[in-house]
């Protein structure tokens, strides 16, 4: 399954709330967010609305990682 391309900063954020990660900090447009799920992890999502194909797949390649999931099981679960 292939990520979404109308995805904002904001929606996203919201849906990886399912893995424990929460807001720590906004600076402008970007939010900080963090988990201690598996070991401390943090990832920076700009706030845009959609978000570039690129910068998704590599937020979405980052968690993934950090999870032990593949990328493709991760996209599942989030957006179907």
């Amino acid at each position: 399954m292939r990520a979404p391309r109308d995805v904002s900063g904001e929606k996203l954020a919201k849906l990886l709330a399912r893995y424990g990660y929460r807001v720590t900090r906004q600076t402008g447009s970007h939010l900080r967010l963090t988990t201690t799920i598996q070991g401390e992890h943090h990832i920076t999502i700009p706030l845009h609305d959609p978000l570039k194909v690129g910068t998704l797949n590599g937020i979405l390649t980052d968690v993934a990682n950090h999870l032990k999931i593949s990328k493709e099981a991760l996209v599942r679960e989030l957006f179907s």
